[in-house]
């Protein structure tokens, strides 16, 4: 399949993801009598609603209308609702298609983490913090960020999270309690950067190494669904502070990699806190008795 081709297969793909969500009660029209085929809307009734013809929406969903105004791609995400990251993934998908659109080709030297983002990771030696890019490769880590995610470093190859959810499930489940919940995000974000960088040779690997392999991303990624990176909470179920809820901010450092910058942050004085204080003690611990020298910089008798 040639890039204008995988360009029409995603926009068909994620419209009638989203047309079957959407049933006629939904938006106003009478219940029909007769036995749907199709679940959700049919196409005609999205034209209806979006007042454009049959044929033309027809086209738009197979990916072969020509430069649809802003217009019409607002009003069919209206009638589909759509939110916020599904219409700008819509927009991205639709963009695509157009004959003077940029190649957006990635470089594995875009994936590199500047020295002054390391510098800044190493300052954070109270919270755990890591950056990683679209594909969810783990690119740089402070200390305590390597130490709440070490069970993702054990895996062969680049470190990444997505394969470690999905490839070494039983452990990432055991760490994750919510499990459920931190894939079905993980592969909406994934979703998101296949539509911003369509040509990305690694991201077309990872995404076919995983459905390959894993059932369960396979059900994920049929689904269509698109998130982008927010703040949150992620729970925890470590080997040495046990199950923890950690709060997280997330930065976009590099927007042409998708960088982004991802620190937990429990407020001082919570057992959030204290877990992390935990975990910062075992981990120098372990530091020291794997390099006894450790400590000793900065001595004066040195």
């Amino acid at each position: 399949m040639d890039e204008k081709e995988t360009a029409r297969a995603a926009v068909r793909e994620f419209l009638t993801t989203r047309r079957a969500r959407v049933s006629p009660t939904d938006v106003g029209l009478p219940p029909s009598g007769t036995r749907r085929r199709v679940k959700g809307l049919r196409r005609e009734e999205v034209a209806l609603l979006a007042g454009v013809s049959p044929e033309y929406y027809v086209r738009l969903e197979r990916g072969k209308a020509t430069g649809p105004s802003a217009g019409v791609v607002e009003a069919v995400a209206r009638v589909l609702r759509l939110d916020d990251d599904e219409r700008a993934h819509l927009g991205r998908l639709l963009a695509a298609l157009t004959p003077a659109a940029p190649k957006r080709s990635r470089s594995t030297a875009k994936d590199l983490v500047t020295p002054g983002i390391r510098v800044l990771l190493d300052s954070m030696d109270h919270l755990p913090a890591v950056v990683f890019n679209g594909r969810f490769d783990l690119l740089a880590a402070n200390a305590l960020g390597r130490a709440l995610l070490a069970p993702m470093y054990d895996l062969p190859g680049r470190t990444n999270s997505a394969r470690f959810l999905f490839l070494d499930e039983p452990r990432a489940r055991d760490l994750f309690p919510e499990w459920e919940r931190i894939t079905a995000d993980t592969v909406a974000m994934l979703r998101i950067e296949a539509g911003r960088h369509p040509d990305d040779p690694d991201l077309t690997e990872l995404i076919g190494q995983l459905a390959t392999r894993s059932t369960e991303f396979r059900t994920r990624w049929a689904t269509n669904d698109v998130r982008i990176h927010r703040a949150g909470t992620k729970t925890f179920r470590h080997p040495l502070i046990g199950e923890v809820t950690l709060p997280y901010e997330t930065l976009g450092i590099d927007s042409a990699s998708s960088q982004i910058l991802s620190v937990y942050t429990p407020q001082p004085g919570t057992p959030e806190a204290d877990a992390i204080r935990l975990l910062a003690s075992w981990n120098a611990d372990d530091r020291r008795n794997n390099n006894p020298t450790a400590g000793a910089r900065g001595n004066p008798e040195d």
